[in-house]
């Protein structure tokens, strides 16, 4: 089913709230959220300071979760009223002052997480508190005003910094989100009056109570998405539970009225995934190897420090010449990349290996198309440029963990490598296996069980085996088990032939 426009299709079930973005039926944005396990980035915590790292300019802070909270240096507020500096401070800049002289261990603090925790590392926490709303961003702790970079009309971007310098309230800060272009002073203000109330509250609750504890949780992913992403340049908004669709036209109604018509409610019954093909389009979205409509494909390849992505002309000969084909494959190529790398959710560095090019002007006119096609994610982007080796490299915000960590695991068998050992290293490795039990026990042999593929490769290599009964002074009996992986294996030691035939007889 093929949609043109802008589309949200929001499946609720199973406590499971699941949100898909849709450009002209194309998936470009996926979030999911179980009730039980919901999205942490945003919640503020008041925590207590359990290690101060000075050599790392950080601190760790318990905030009751399973890990320890990162706190960077840079992420500490260096406001007196956060903080008492004493006369250690004299106006110098944190970095210019030793950790332990901001924070010391025991301490309580009141942080906001901003990273997930991801892999070994715990959460990423700042004492910079925002509270965003539909219209603004509320700084508390923050003397500032700032217009979302999104908003590229520098008229319009110098009218919102005026309207925000005049509304905001004292010794705090503000950012305009992009869905105030065109807002007068009338629609921010009350924005800014929920979210000044918000902030007094969490104050209050920062008095009394055990450390660590939650003082306020972010809204629900449907909810951020009425709020972040539902804007009028989307043409739909379209969910399947009924209870659901009536709180988001109650949020519509009081935040954006004109939108309300865009609600749609579907009949429960109707798999709207289904529908608008948005599973398949998430399995494709997990794969590393992403096919281009010309033929070529791009590899995605995610380690803990980097995401690497490699262009290749695959199917695709070109018409014209080496340096047509190549251009044309890395046009192609910039726009996936860009879609790809929004659609995952890839944080951090990133480094694209695009098919070589000798003329310049191709090299630049790529590069534009890469930077136009990011502009339409919302997650803040960084083109860096060529390195000296000809790479793209960029940096894109990391929030939190890959689209592929919600569906994927670790393989328990190549750790994370991708590969398995072939068939003769597991033979080699129960050779050795069997030479210890021999030396430990006494036995008249052994059977072994291993996967099909390797039962055959032992078999084809008859000599070996036989070399083995040899110098080992055993009988080793072969079994296929395709029940195995190819990396496992199951010894039996056996204490004469008898054993052997009962083995074989109750298998």
């Amino acid at each position: 089913m093929m949609d043109v426009g802008k589309l949200i299709v929001v499946d609720i079930r199973y406590d499971q709230t699941r949100v898909a973005v849709l450009e002209d039926g194309e998936l470009v944005e996926f979030y999911m959220e179980d009730d039980e396990k919901q999205g942490l980035v945003g919640n503020i915590y008041r925590g207590r300071v359990v290690n101060v790292l000075p050599g790392m300019q950080a601190a760790f802070v318990d905030i009751g979760l399973e890990k320890n909270a990162f706190l960077y240096a840079g992420d500490i507020n260096a406001d007196n009223t956060v903080f008492d500096f004493g006369d250690k401070g004299n106006g110098r800049e944190i970095k210019e002052i030793s950790l332990r002289d901001i924070i010391r261990e025991g301490q309580e603090i009141t942080v906001q997480i901003l990273k997930e925790s991801m892999g070994t590392k715990g959460a990423r926490v700042t004492t910079h508190i925002t509270l965003p709303g539909r219209y603004v961003v509320l700084m508390p702790t923050l003397n500032y005003v700032g217009v979302s970079r999104r908003i590229d009309d520098e008229e319009e971007r110098q009218r919102l910094r005026k309207i925000a310098e005049a509304i905001k309230p004292e010794n705090m800060g503000i950012i305009v989100r992009t869905a105030a272009r065109g807002k007068q002073p009338e629609d921010l203000v009350p924005d800014i009056q929920v979210l000044c109330r918000l902030w007094a509250r969490i104050k209050e609750s920062e008095k009394e109570g055990q450390v660590p504890r939650l003082l306020h949780k972010d809204e629900s992913l449907l909810y951020r998405t009425v709020r972040d992403i539902f804007c009028p340049d989307v043409d739909r908004l379209i969910i399947n539970d009924y209870y659901h669709y009536q709180k988001v036209v109650e949020l519509v109604k009081t935040i954006s009225p004109s939108l309300v018509g865009r609600v749609e409610y579907a009949d429960a019954q109707r798999n709207l995934f289904e529908i608008y093909g948005i599973d398949s389009k998430i399995e494709k979205a997990i794969q590393k190897k992403v096919w281009l409509k010309s033929g070529g494909y791009i590899v995605i390849d995610v380690t803990e420090a980097l995401t690497v992505i490699d262009v290749n002309t695959g199917k695709f000969v070109g018409k014209a010449s080496l340096e047509d084909t190549a251009f044309r494959t890395n046009l192609e190529a910039a726009e996936e990349i860009a879609h790809q790398i929004r659609l995952r959710d890839i944080g951090g560095i990133i480094i694209i290996d695009f098919i070589d090019m000798a003329e310049e002007e191709h090299k630049k006119k790529v590069l534009e198309v890469l930077e136009q096609a990011l502009k339409k994610d919302r997650t803040k982007t960084n083109l860096v440029g060529l390195t000296g080796l000809g790479l793209v490299e960029l940096t894109r915000k990391k929030v939190r963990p890959r689209l592929s960590t919600a569906f994927l695991k670790p393989c328990p068998y190549c750790n994370g490598t991708g590969r398995v050992y072939s068939e003769a290293t597991v033979i080699a490795k129960i050779e050795k296996e069997l030479e210890r039990l021999f030396s430990a026990n006494e036995a008249w042999g052994a059977l072994v069980e291993v996967h099909p593929s390797v039962a055959h490769a032992w078999e084809e290599d008859k000599e070996a085996l036989e070399q083995l009964e040899t110098t080992l002074k055993k009988r080793i009996c072969i079994r296929a088990d395709e029940n195995l992986h190819v990396e496992e294996s199951r010894i039996q030691l056996l204490k004469g032939p008898g054993d052997l035939e009962k083995s074989f007889r109750f298998s």
